[in-house]
């Protein structure tokens, strides 16, 4: 989709960390003349993983092109796709911050964010993170007026089952 601004991008980078990534999309990036409006990076295990958001009048081809020496070794995959403008949340929901932590175990993830979603919620951001044996999990969610006392009942009963802390509360000033 192209506006006044020009066309509106996701890209995604991951592969193996190396220092300089985020500093070479950047870069190539800022010599097409794309402007970074939305991004988030992380290491996981030894493993970079990135998603942007630009703003480019180049298209998503001319940009791919231009990244595309980023990922001449085969170590780092590179995608680029054309994205509409940012679109209000489906659920006109109010932002909350989620957490859970306890010991690790399958399904956690499954199912707190069944819960959230049985409840008409939205996770807009989400991050995990095992150290040793405590599990934690972080998200921020989108929730319709009136949900919160009823889901909190609801998450309590399956912390209860996964043996884990679950803790919802209003995001502060602090979370975008």
């Amino acid at each position: 989709m192209t506006d006044v601004h020009g066309a509106e991008l996701a890209v995604t980078v991951i592969g193996p960390d190396r220092t300089g990534i985020v500093a070479d999309v950047a870069e190539a990036l800022a010599r097409l003349g794309a402007n970074l409006t939305d991004s988030t990076m992380t290491r996981l295990r030894g493993h970079f993983a990135m998603t942007l958001i630009c703003t480019a009048s180049a298209s998503a081809t001319e940009v791919e092109a231009a990244l595309l020496p980023l990922s001449a070794d085969g170590q780092l995959l590179v995608t680029v796709r054309d994205v509409g403008p940012d679109e209000p949340p489906h659920n006109g929901g109010l932002p909350y911050l989620l957490s859970v932590h306890g010991a690790d175990r399958l399904g956690i993830v499954a199912a707190v964010t069944r819960v959230v979603a049985d409840a008409g919620g939205n996770v807009t951001d989400l991050s995990t993170r095992l150290v040793g044996p405590l599990y934690l999990l972080v998200a921020e969610v989108d929730l319709p007026e009136g949900v919160p006392g009823e889901l909190t009942k609801r998450l309590a009963h399956v912390a209860d089952e996964l043996g884990v802390e679950v803790n919802l509360r209003p995001a502060g000033a602090d979370v975008l």
